[in-house]
C-alpha cells in the first residue's frame, strides 16, 4: 500500500513516516510539509524520496493519504485535490464548527475517515464512558486532559468529543437538557496524552482514564485505519473510527 502523509515533520507524522519506511507492506509515496518547512528537497530517512509541499501538480500515486497537519493545512490540502478521489485519514484537529462543515463537504469527492483520536484502545474507552453516562445519567460527569507542555492551552479535540458525547448520552437518557461537562486541561512536561472522565455520584465516584505512552500509538492507529479504509474501493463520504473497528469490511 502506498501511503502519502501530510504533515510529515510533525510529532505524529514523523513517526508515521518511521512506521511506512520499516514496514515491508507499505510504500511512502509523499512527505509533504509546509511550505515554509527548512526540509524541503531534503531526503527523507536518507533515501530517494524528498520532502515537498503539497501543490497542484502533484502526482503522488497514493493508494491512501493521512493528515496531521493543522485545521488550516488540511483544508488547502483538501482545496488542493480538488474532486481527486484519494482516500484520506483525517487526525489533525482543532477544527471550528464552520470548518468541519467544509471538511464534510470535500468528502462528496473521496472517502474521508476522521477522528480526534486514533491511539490503540481509545474507541473501546470512548465507548465505555459513553454507555455509563446512559446507564447512570444522574452522575455528574467531568473531563480532564494532560499532554505535554508544549501544546495550546485549549482544550483538545479529544475532550471535546468526549465532552459532546457524554452531554448527548446523558440528556438522552433523562429527557432534557443535561449540564454540560466540565474540561479541566493540564500541561506538563513531555506528556504524551492522559484523557480522564470522572463521574460523581455523591456516594461513589467512578474514574475511566486513558493513557497513551508513546506518539507510535496514534501512528498505528492511523494507519491501521487507512489500510482498512484503502482494502477495497470506499464510496465517497465521511467514516467514523468506529467503522473501521466494528467488522464491517
Amino acid at each position: 500500500m502506498r501511503v502519502g502523509i501530510l504533515g510529515a515533520s510533525g510529532r505524529v507524522g514523523a513517526r508515521l513516516v518511521e512506521q511506512i519506511l520499516t514496514n515491508p507492506g507499505l510504500e511512502l509515496a509523499a512527505a509533504l510539509v509546509s511550505p515554509q518547512s527548512r526540509l524541503i528537497g531534503s531526503p527523507v530517512a536518507g533515501g530517494s524520496l524528498e520532502y515537498r509541499p503539497a501543490d497542484a501538480a502533484m502526482k503522488s500515486h497514493c493508494n491512501v493519504m493521512i493528515d496531521f497537519s493543522t485545521p488550516a493545512a488540511s483544508l488547502a490540502f483538501q482545496e488542493t485535490l480538488g474532486t481527486k478521489t484519494i482516500p484520506m485519514v483525517i487526525g489533525t484537529t482543532g477544527f471550528t464548527g464552520e470548518e468541519e462543515e467544509r471538511l464534510t463537504g470535500f468528502s462528496r469527492h473521496r472517502a474521508m475517515l476522521i477522528s480526534a483520536n486514533f491511539a490503540n484502545g481509545f474507541e473501546a474507552f470512548r465507548l465505555a464512558v459513553v454507555g455509563f453516562s446512559q446507564r447512570m445519567p444522574e452522575a455528574e460527569a467531568a473531563v480532564s486532559e494532560t499532554y505535554h507542555a508544549r501544546k495550546k492551552a485549549e482544550a483538545s479535540g479529544t475532550s471535546r468529543l468526549l465532552a459532546s458525547q457524554l452531554f448527548q448520552a446523558r440528556s438522552a437518557a433523562m429527557g432534557f437538557a443535561a449540564p454540560e461537562p466540565s474540561i479541566t486541561v493540564n500541561r506538563e512536561g513531555d506528556t504524551v496524552g492522559i484523557n480522564e472522565v470522572r463521574f460523581e455520584m455523591g456516594s461513589a465516584e467512578a474514574v475511566f482514564t486513558y493513557r497513551v505512552h508513546t506518539l507510535a500509538a496514534y501512528a498505528e492507529g492511523a494507519l491501521a485505519a487507512a489500510q482498512w479504509l484503502a482494502s477495497k474501493p470506499r464510496a465517497a463520504g465521511r467514516y467514523q473510527l468506529a467503522d473501521s473497528l466494528n467488522g464491517n469490511d
